[in-house]
């Protein structure tokens, strides 16, 4: 029988540690919230009322929409299969095809360290703002940062929790501060205004979800850690869809103050957006106030990237596609601890390489290639007879939908007509590719837990 048909109910029973279940339905929730609440959303607000002008509030609506069928899907999967190693041990399970297993997992693992090491370098950058130190190397504070979030994923997965809980709420109360500050102007803009008054039709709705769409990326990070939670089946769900809604209604209240505070057209050529809407809203706060929200928004995603990639890594190698010793657990702090100092030169690499921004569009490439292929699994798991069935199940065309949506935005990204993070995209799956036929991994049994 192989790997991807083995029932979880009658995997073998892991030798040695296990990872601890100890993550409730709250820290699920605060988890995914937290990978979707970056600081993106502060400069994106402008970008897209560029497009949509006073609309924009409807191009969040339409990307949770679309973000949302494979947000589903995600959640349906992951109350199935409750395991670390996430898009890689869903991929084995619905294919069994070890190649297509190494892609999805290499493409998401390079997506979160690409992702780790830019934020190490602005979380730098910006203490040496708020700090006012001079002659300090950026490259110091950054390598200094990823030592602190290595030193959190190792001490233990509660530890990792509570940090993102209180970078999250950091981050919400940055957003809820804006809307505070800013109802009073509501009413004010004509939210229907666009650009040329072109009128709101397919056409502009597709625009705005393909703009917005990525302000939802980071819910797929949750199933990674599946396996740590309580009652997976019930709270995974619950904690990924919750917090897709919980961040629509901050994103959309937000756009809605953003273009009522200031004229979008001033909006979309406002350096930091949000920073402008405060200037005129709340003249008053100090200009460091969202400095500091950055820094606590930028290292929040770099520790969630840090915990995803380390149980992709730890499940990746209990199916034999790694190193064996990669999925060794600490006895006492209950980690994947091998996996987790491995990471850490592959970072300090990325560091030391300098700006890596343009690897990091290029692995958003490959990631909606490896959300195509999971809504893809989740209509193959569903129609094999004798599979198990999740906590939460949704009908097919969900993801059949999802499918489509992703490979969608994936076509449309690739047409904008800059060659470059296509080409980096490209190479980085050749450089994946390359790696299997050398090491020629063998996928084995998973030995993984009982759900």
């Amino acid at each position: 029988m192989s790997a991807s048909t083995v029932p979880a109910s009658q995997a073998p029973a892991a030798e040695g540690p296990t990872l601890a279940r100890s993550i409730g339905p709250f820290q699920l929730f605060a988890y995914t919230l937290g990978g979707m609440l970056g600081a993106g959303i502060y400069g994106l607000v402008g970008r897209a009322a560029g497009e949509l002008g006073s609309a924009v509030w409807l191009g969040f609506l339409v990307a949770m929409v679309a973000a949302l069928l494979t947000g589903l899907s995600y959640a349906s999967l992951g109350s199935r299969y409750p395991h670390a190693g996430g898009a890689a041990t869903i991929a084995q399970r619905a294919f069994a095809r070890p190649l297509l297993t190494w892609v999805v997992g290499l493409a998401v693992m390079a997506s979160g360290l690409s992702s780790v090491a830019t934020q190490s370098r602005v979380v730098a950058e910006n203490l040496l703002r708020l700090a006012g130190l001079e002659g300090v190397p950026t490259l110091v504070l950054a390598l200094g940062f990823l030592l602190i979030i290595c030193g959190i994923v190792l001490r233990g997965i509660q530890e990792s929790m509570w940090v993102n809980i209180l970078c999250t709420t950091v981050e919400a109360i940055g957003l809820v501060l804006v809307i505070i500050v800013g109802i009073p102007y509501w009413g004010s803009a004509d939210l229907l205004e666009t650009p040329g008054n072109e009128g709101i039709g397919l056409s502009f709705l597709m625009t705005g979800a393909i703009l917005t769409f990525f302000a939802f990326i980071g819910f797929e990070d949750t199933i990674n850690v599946a396996e740590e939670a309580r009652d997976p089946r019930r709270t995974l769900p619950f904690g990924i869809i919750g917090a897709m809604l919980a961040a629509t209604v901050l994103y959309i209240a937000v756009a809605i103050t953003a273009v009522s505070v200031v004229p979008w057209q001033e909006l979309s050529a406002a350096p930091g957006p949000l920073a402008e809407v405060m200037a005129r809203a709340a003249p008053w706060l100090p200009g460091w106030f969202y400095v500091a929200i950055t820094v606590f928004a930028v290292a929040n995603t770099a520790l969630l990237n840090y915990v995803t990639a380390s149980r992709l890594v730890f499940g990746m190698a209990r199916q034999g596609l790694l190193p064996k010793p990669l999925a060794s657990v600490h006895a006492g702090r209950r980690t994947p601890h091998v996996a987790t100092l491995a990471l850490l030169p592959v970072l300090v690499a990325l560091v030391l390489a300098g700006d890596i921004s343009q690897l990091a569009a290029a692995t958003v490439l490959l990631l909606l290639a490896v959300f195509t292929v999971v809504n893809v699994a989740l209509l193959v798991l569903q129609r094999r007879p004798g599979e198990r069935k999740g906590g939460f199940e949704v009908p097919w065309p969900v993801p059949a939908a999802g499918a489509l949506v992703c490979a969608a935005l994936l076509l449309n990204r690739l047409g904008t007509g800059d060659w470059r993070a296509p080409a980096l995209a490209g190479a980085l799956l050749a450089a994946i590719l390359l790696g299997y036929a050398v090491l020629r991994p063998k996928v084995t049994e998973e030995t993984l837990p009982a759900a």
